[in-house]
């Protein structure tokens, strides 16, 4: 009975180390099962955030942004939703807007840092944003990462509240850490930040996966959006507001 013991417990041990074995091997792509109630020291008033009072809109211009779509280039139909969504933003809420993805860069180090904040946050200066936002050309990498690093730690300060950001990306990152992985460490001491993401026309599943992680951990909205119908009820969906609401806007001359 003792030997019958001991080798039971021998073939534990073993399937115990197999099992440790394979997880260091096998990376696991299945973001969607975190979320923020699952991890240690996340606040549980991330679910009961106060109504926002400032976004910043981080919006892709990499190379694939050029690729069309019934005829339309990504990156025209992000521009057109956005120029019928700004002007329906309540007066009293700040935006702003990051992009990345804007400058090619000669080097690795320099493709993965072109993200820049283009228009500050600040009220009633939609104008502002769209026309930088079609002065912008769409032509490098995708570092998510770095922008939301840039944008929380940067681009929100001196603010109060909850800090809103909207991303729109067509491609998963490809230059730092996966954004899942660093909203993760994040929300382990902060609970005043909220993304919301906007997958436009990813077919990639672990891109799908990392962005639908990002979301969640921060109670944002994961939106997949495959066409310019999509992107606008998408877009209207993380800003709360009715498309029906009035407003006029000036597009700039390209």
């Amino acid at each position: 009975m003792k030997n019958k013991i001991i080798s039971g417990i021998i073939f534990l041990f073993f399937l115990t180390a197999i099992f440790c074995q394979k997880a260091k091997t096998e990376p696991n792509y299945d973001y969607k099962i975190y979320a923020p109630n699952n991890i240690t020291g996340v606040s549980q008033s991330v679910a009961k955030a106060q109504k926002d009072s400032q976004i910043i809109f981080i919006v892709d211009f990499s190379n694939s942004m050029n690729d069309t779509i019934d005829g339309k280039t990504k990156i025209n139909m992000a521009r057109n939703t956005l120029a019928e969504i700004l002007p329906k933003i309540p007066a009293n809420v700040k935006t702003g807007l990051r992009v990345y993805g804007h400058k090619a860069g000669f080097t690795y180090l320099q493709g993965c840092q072109a993200s820049s904040l283009t228009v500050p946050l600040g009220t009633s200066n939609y104008q502002q944003i769209l026309t930088s936002l079609y002065k912008t050309n769409a032509t490098g990498w995708t570092p998510i990462t770095y922008s939301l690093k840039q944008a929380i730690n940067n681009d929100f300060i001196g603010t109060t509240g909850k800090k809103h950001i909207i991303l729109l990306t067509d491609g998963g990152e490809n230059c730092d850490e996966s954004p899942c992985t660093y909203v993760i460490n994040l929300m382990k001491t902060r609970d005043d930040v909220k993304i919301d993401v906007i997958a436009f026309d990813i077919q990639d599943i672990e891109a799908n996966n990392q962005l639908r992680c990002t979301a969640l951990m921060t109670s944002g909205k994961f939106l997949s959006a495959q066409n310019e119908q999509d992107l606008s009820n998408s877009l209207f969906e993380t800003v709360g507001i009715n498309k029906d609401v009035r407003g006029s806007i000036k597009i700039p001359k390209q």
